[in-house]
């Protein structure tokens, strides 16, 4: 974190932007008046500053210096680029895990494209991970293999009723989180025995408070009506979609 907020604040007191002297983390809105610790409440500041502003608030500690107070609040809601907050913390990140003593190597991104382009391996993300360091094996069996491809959808909303554009609740309030086990967004494997959709569905659930279920993903769309007693759980829901992308090689002949 200290790296990160040296990079952000450019190695220079937030307050003065005087630089060459000793720096301190600073809490914007001080701990005593209920400021926490995140990113966003933190500036890097010199000793003196640091210790003049004690517990005021930043607007009552600037009241004087207004373009101060406007420069450090827009820098404060401004994010690093990926790129930077990598580039920021991952020396710290290496020096934290050489203390404990686990065996660790470095590499470049020109030493990863050699390693890719000697083994004659395609452009892929997966396969860049293979080959980003000097412990990379001579061949690399890549023929048959399919990754899986993960991403991140978040579990489910903390409201607790949908609201519109004005932020006005919209609906009723949501009802249980879960219904006879199931949350929305499980993925089940459905065995219906009778009635008009007898048959073996798979898919993600929706779920309904009289339990008669929607699954998402099955080959044929979107299918409504499941009772929640033909399903089975297959996978809970844990925040991420799974899937299987494509061979990064075709198969030989």
């Amino acid at each position: 974190m200290r790296q990160y907020l040296l990079a952000k604040w450019e190695y220079q007191c937030a307050y003065f932007q005087g630089s060459g002297v000793p720096l301190e983390i600073d809490h914007v809105l001080p701990q005593s008046r209920g400021g926490s610790d995140r990113i966003a409440n933190l500036v890097i500041a010199c000793h003196r500053c640091n210790q003049s502003k004690a517990d005021q608030a930043l607007e009552a500690f600037l009241a004087d210096r207004p373009e101060v107070l406007a420069r450090i609040q827009a820098q404060r809601k401004a994010p690093m680029r990926d790129a930077a907050a990598v580039n920021s913390t991952r020396w710290a990140l290496y020096a934290h895990l050489k203390a404990l003593g686990t065996p660790l190597e470095t590499g470049s991104g020109g030493l990863t494209k050699w390693n890719r382009a000697s083994r004659d391996l395609p452009k892929r993300h997966w396969i860049d991970a293979a080959c980003c360091g000097r412990s990379t094996p001579a061949r690399l069996e890549v023929q048959h293999v399919r990754p899986w491809i993960i991403e991140a959808t978040g579990r489910q909303a903390r409201r607790m009723v949908n609201v519109d554009k004005h932020g006005f609740p919209v609906g009723r309030a949501k009802g249980s989180s879960r219904v006879q086990g199931f949350r929305t967004g499980d993925l089940v494997r459905a065995r219906v025995t009778k009635g008009k959709k007898i048959g073996t569905y798979v898919g993600r659930v929706a779920i309904k408070t009289d339990r008669y279920f929607k699954l998402m993903g099955h080959p044929y769309g979107m299918v409504e009506g499941i009772h929640a007693c033909y399903c089975t759980p297959l996978h809970q829901k844990d925040g991420y979609a799974y899937g299987q992308g494509e061979a990064a090689l075709p198969p030989q002949a």
